[in-house]
């Protein structure tokens, strides 16, 4: 299978379902069909059946899927059964935020190495790493074998800290800056905008009032 033939959105959903399949696997369910997966995931069962479909055949007609086989199977197509290096750029008070959240490291994504453009910063500790200044960044991507950056500045800085990433051949960028970066077709980039999804949201709401 080539990635480039999975569609993007179904890619974004494959998360969800590993989300729901471990929370099922902790209830002590072994077989889930794919009308109770929807009911979880507000999904209709054959979008789900046409998702799965792109990776092999996981379950069987009348039976469902094997909820710890199915869960092993998309954690191994996403690349979770590894461990990610990720760096983090920008410790305010968002970056601090992020590189205190425990949720990266069970998962497989560490965050090893820190980074600051303010000189008053370089030097002081947060969760245990020591705020590095960005001309570091070269050679600690490369000692550390960094595959993921998370950028965490204002929006005014957020397009040069990602083209320095990309000069030194991250791949995977996770950009919480409020703007829309420029980044080539090889660069696999998520932006986190809260406003964003409040301004979607406020859509459905806007004749509530």
């Amino acid at each position: 299978m080539d990635s480039i033939d999975v569609p993007e959105v179904v890619v974004l959903r494959l998360p969800l379902y590993v989300r729901a399949l471990t929370q099922l696997l902790d209830e002590g369910t072994e077989v889930v069909s794919s009308q109770q997966l929807g009911g979880r995931l507000q999904m209709t069962p054959a979008q789900i059946r046409k998702d799965l479909s792109y990776f092999g055949r996981f379950g069987k007609q009348g039976r469902g899927y094997n909820v710890t086989f199915l869960l092993r199977e998309l954690r191994d197509i996403l690349g979770l059964n590894g461990e990610w290096n990720a760096c983090l750029i920008g410790v305010g008070r968002l970056g601090r935020a992020i590189i205190n959240y425990p949720g990266f490291a069970p998962e497989g994504f560490n965050i090893v190495a820190i980074f600051d453009g303010d000189d008053s910063r370089i030097g002081t500790t947060v969760a245990g790493l020591s705020v590095q200044p960005m001309r570091e960044l070269e050679e600690t991507v490369r000692a550390n074998k960094i595959s993921i950056g998370i950028v965490a500045v204002p929006a005014n800085q957020a397009q040069e800290v990602i083209d320095l990433l990309v000069k030194n051949k991250v791949r995977g960028i996770l950009n919480y800056a409020p703007f829309a970066p420029q980044v080539p077709l090889n660069i696999v980039l998520r932006n986190i905008d809260p406003v964003m999804s409040l301004q979607s949201m406020t859509f459905y709401l806007r004749d509530d009032g």
